[in-house]
């Protein structure tokens, strides 16, 4: 992996970070206001708990395989 591909990589981890707890901010909103909509509720979890896989599918790839 090159010096250009890491940044890039490191870059869209933090992207992805931001998404995600922007996502749980507007979560925490809806389920605060007095009618929330179950359904955009359940959209929302559902693209947080997506944008969590992409997150540690990244992840994995940056760390290095190393057989002790």
């Amino acid at each position: 992996m090159t010096a250009s591909e890491d940044m890039l990589d490191v870059s869209r981890l933090s992207m992805l970070r931001m998404l995600h707890r922007d996502l749980d901010a507007a979560i925490d909103a809806l389920r605060l206001a007095p009618s929330s909509d179950q359904l955009q509720l359940a959209r929302l979890k559902k693209r947080k708990l997506l944008l969590k896989d992409e997150i540690a599918q990244l992840e994995d790839q940056m760390i290095p395989d190393i057989i002790a």
